[in-house]
């Protein structure tokens, strides 16, 4: 039996481009499918396969979508998600030229399981979204995080399956970037979001857990770097408090981290004491399309 359009899918097929030729695509018995019949399945989860050729080797396995979805969940970086949507909501998303009556679109470029995209749409009630990730186990979470919010398989680092100049905001929460392509699907006067952490993020965790990534102290520099030809920042929001954990929260906070792949579950439970508080520090900066 095939697969019906999810709901939250249909309104976003206007902005999507066949990745292999460019073409428009249309629903079609379980799948997308664009004229010269190049075919992307939609998933029983709810979420389509847009991601061909080689696979991708980043993104969440099961136990990091696992612990990602319950971490978020517990609401410890509710601050985080509220400073992304406040950054969104300043976008202008009024006389959007060319749109045809269809709705403000936010897409979210390495979403995870869709909680900061989910965040967003709640604080622009008439735009829709779209969530973006290389992994099918988030995914399966993030088709569900908010009924505006479609989801789609896919590598930041590929040209992105989206028409150029249509996207009203895009989102970079914790994820990798690729400049050139936010600004071509990002329309004049769109607005990129960026977090990324800073100074002493989860320091105490860090502390206690050597398999830990830490802050490269250089990336500041280099995050400006690769966005100064193509966007100029508009305001920075920094967040930073302190929040308690239980020790499964800060077991799911580290296996939610790139550290999950230097160290398993099992260690960390062998690991001793873990923090029972444990600092957050972030920035958030939204950007002007140039």
């Amino acid at each position: 039996m095939s697969v019906p359009l999810p709901a939250a899918l249909e309104p976003i097929l206007p902005l999507l481009r066949c990745p292999s030729c460019g073409a428009e695509l249309s629903p079609a018995d379980g799948a997308l499918r664009c004229p010269r019949r190049h075919s992307f399945d939609l998933a029983r989860h709810g979420y389509v396969g847009l991601l061909t050729g080689a696979r991708a080797t980043s993104g969440d396995d099961g136990p990091m979508a696992r612990a990602r979805r319950d971490f978020l969940a517990a609401g410890l970086y509710a601050p985080v998600r509220d400073a992304v949507a406040e950054l969104a909501a300043e976008a202008d998303l009024s006389g959007r030229p060319g749109r045809r009556g269809r709705p403000a679109t936010v897409v979210d470029v390495g979403c995870g399981t869709g909680y900061y995209l989910a965040g967003v749409l709640d604080a622009l009630p008439d735009a829709v979204g779209l969530g973006l990730d290389t992994s099918a186990h988030a995914l399966r979470v993030a088709a569900k995080a908010h009924e505006r919010a479609a989801a789609a398989t896919w590598d930041v680092f590929r040209p992105f399956p989206i028409a150029s100049e249509q996207v009203d905001v895009v989102l970079d929460v914790f994820a990798p970037r690729n400049p050139a392509e936010f600004h071509r699907v990002l329309r004049p006067g769109g607005v990129l979001v960026v977090v990324r952490p800073f100074g002493g993020h989860l320091a105490e965790l860090r502390s206690q857990v050597t398999q830990m990534v830490t802050v490269d102290p250089d990336k500041e520099r280099r995050l400006h770097q690769a966005l100064d030809p193509h966007f100029e920042p508009a305001r920075t929001v920094e967040v930073e408090y302190a929040t308690p954990l239980t020790r499964q929260e800060a077991v799911d906070l580290v296996l939610m981290t790139p550290s999950a792949r230097h160290v398993t579950e099992e260690e960390l439970a062998d690991d001793g004491e873990l923090p029972e508080q444990v600092t957050v520090s972030v920035l958030a900066t939204a950007y002007r399309r140039r």
